[in-house]
């Protein structure tokens, strides 16, 4: 188990969950040998940790129950050979079909990636726009980090950092994913430039992304407006086709 630093009873409730499913509290607790408070604690402490969830049941007339289980972050804590496979797969297709074609399956499952992404990250603001694109590749465990930095001549900068690389094996055999990645930023922000400012591959403790806007706050927010005042005058135009 990979659960470093976490203490013996949190992986003890760790492994039971993965082993049970799911279980209660109380149910925790009488199959571990420790106390009800003792283990409602630790349960508190691993879902603030994002390793467990739970849903509420209702039975009878009192308190809903809580039924504990392993989230996927939780899931990921305990030892597994996805990265090996992949590059195993990788190497494979390459001595299959030759290296050139495996760049261009690369370049499609990235081109499919940023369609995933622009889908989920919407229309808002840079700043909505950027933050949403954290929480993703914080659910994909990249444990990424948004910090917003000085204006230049009222354009918007950020930078993301990136402290886990989830794809760290197959980055490290097939870095060009790693360019990948940058295109498919900059399709998911096309009004942004990317520049990757620390890169993992090279040494570093993590990968780091300046994201500095093209326009300024004023030309974003009239970019926008114009962008509204087409979709109006599209829907009028089909509403119009209809009632004809």
């Amino acid at each position: 188990m990979t659960t470093t630093g976490l203490p013996s009873t949190k992986q003890n409730i760790l492994q039971y969950l993965l082993k049970q499913d799911k279980s209660t509290a109380q149910q925790l607790a009488n199959a571990l040998n420790i106390s009800p408070q003792a283990t409602r604690r630790h349960l508190n402490e691993l879902e603030a940790e994002g390793l467990i969830e739970y849903e509420s049941i209702q039975s009878g007339m009192g308190r809903p129950q809580h039924l504990y289980q392993l989230s996927r972050r939780g899931r990921a804590q305990f030892p597994h050979s996805y990265g090996e496979f992949a590059v195993s797969f990788l190497d494979t297709l390459a001595e299959t079909v030759g290296e050139e074609q495996v760049g261009k399956v690369l370049q499609k499952q990235w081109e499919r990636k940023a369609a995933e992404y622009r889908d989920r990250v919407g229309k808002g603001s840079l700043q909505d726009r950027v933050a949403k694109l954290v929480q993703l590749r914080q659910q994909e465990g990249y444990m990424a980090e948004l910090h917003q930095i000085a204006q230049q001549e009222d354009k918007q900068q950020f930078i993301i950092a990136e402290h886990n690389c989830a794809i760290s094996e197959v980055a490290e055999s097939y870095p060009s994913v790693c360019g990948h990645e940058l295109e498919m930023f900059a399709a998911v922000l096309p009004d942004c430039t990317i520049k990757r400012t620390h890169w993992i591959n090279n040494g570093e403790p993590r990968c780091g992304y300046l994201i500095q806007a093209k326009y300024s706050r004023s030309q974003e927010s009239e970019a926008r407006s114009q962008e509204s005042g087409v979709r109006s005058q599209e829907s009028e135009a089909r509403s119009q086709e209809y009632d004809s």
